[in-house]
């Protein structure tokens, strides 16, 4: 708790005179005013963000959390869950999704093993930082205790903060785990005060009752646990994910140290409302990466508050998304950087 609470004492809110600086810049950029949209309004974070009116990411990472939950055992995936094992292992190897794409946008992946049910080897690029093996089964009682829950969180602030040390400039969020749109969208039901079944989505791979039964699992965890909405870290105890928990606080870590991080999908944006209800000024940090296709995930954004830049009907998880919008970034930073204004090439308009 004292490494979460210590972090929450460091974040501050953007620069606002670099922020106010970059906007007067961007509106007099040699083109007809808001002409790139959205990407100007990055610009403009990232400036106020950073303190930099040109502000550099040449070095970026995706760290993967993953982990199992214990509600894998009410049918509600198709999927093994040995699947978590060996998809971990593979973004070691450098063959997933995600690593596919972070090969174009240059973006490290670091995964993590913060709740896997197995052990796993510590030679093979995993980092290992095992809160517990996998959470307990949510349908039958608390996911995980508050402590666990806290603990989660402050690994994702501990590898946030080590992989700043190592130069990182700029941080994506992704995560693995069997069985996780469970959760996420028991935590999204939760704090939206809704019945689960219009936001409960397929996942990876519906079990055998379908959606309807995926939704009464949540229905009923709800019901057992009667998670507090009002404090998103007993949400996250009752109804959540230890993967979850650890890229809330790679948001946290990120915010703290004044370093942008990129939110993937639909879980992502599930442990970006964490982060933000634990301490608001996270959400200035963040930069929302696409629209997954999860039922819950449209919900998720207008609950964060964001947009998310990218609609490319993905819903792989991993921080396939953030991968992918690395490039509009260093887009938005490039037109801060090699566009001038009108007034510095002489021209009146």
């Amino acid at each position: 708790m004292q490494l979460l609470q210590q972090t929450i004492e460091k974040i501050v809110c953007l620069d606002q005179k670099i922020a106010a600086e970059a906007r007067e810049r961007v509106d007099h950029l040699i083109k007809p005013a808001k002409s790139l949209g959205r990407l100007e309004d990055l610009a403009v974070q990232l400036a106020g963000i950073t303190r930099n009116l040109k502000p550099v990411f040449d070095q970026k990472a995706i760290i993967v959390m993953a982990a199992d939950h214990g509600v894998y055992e009410e049918g509600v995936t198709s999927n093994p869950q040995e699947v978590t094992v060996g998809q971990t292992l593979n973004f070691a190897k450098g063959i997933t999704g995600v690593c596919a794409i972070g090969q174009v946008s240059g973006a490290r992946i670091v995964p993590v093993d913060i709740g896997i049910k197995v052990e796993m080897p510590s030679d093979v690029g995993i980092i290992i930082r095992k809160v517990k093996n996998g959470t307990d089964n949510m349908a039958k009682g608390p996911a995980m205790t508050r402590e666990e829950a806290i603990k989660a969180i402050e690994v994702g602030i501990e590898i946030a903060n080590e992989e700043i040390k190592k130069g990182v400039q700029i941080l994506g969020t992704g995560e693995m785990g069997i069985g996780n749109t469970t959760p996420s969208t028991a935590i999204l039901s939760v704090l939206l005060r809704c019945d689960p079944l219009g936001i409960t989505g397929r996942g990876a791979g519906l079990g055998k009752g379908g959606l309807e039964h995926k939704a009464e699992v949540i229905r009923r965890a709800i019901h057992i646990n009667e998670p507090n909405p009002d404090d998103v870290i007993d949400v996250l105890e009752k109804v959540g994910g230890l993967e979850i928990g650890g890229m809330a606080g790679v948001m946290l870590g990120a915010a703290a140290n004044r370093i942008p991080v990129v939110v993937d999908g639909f879980i992502s944006t599930i442990a970006a409302i964490i982060a933000v209800g634990i301490e608001p000024k996270t959400k200035d940090y963040l930069v929302t990466s696409h629209a997954s296709q999860e039922p819950g995930a449209k919900l998720a954004s207008e609950l964060l508050g964001l947009e998310p830049m990218l609609m490319m009907n993905m819903c792989l998880g991993e921080g396939s998304g953030a991968a992918l919008a690395f490039p509009i970034i260093e887009a938005a930073c490039s037109i801060l950087k090699n566009m001038p204004t009108f007034a510095e090439i002489g021209m009146e308009i």
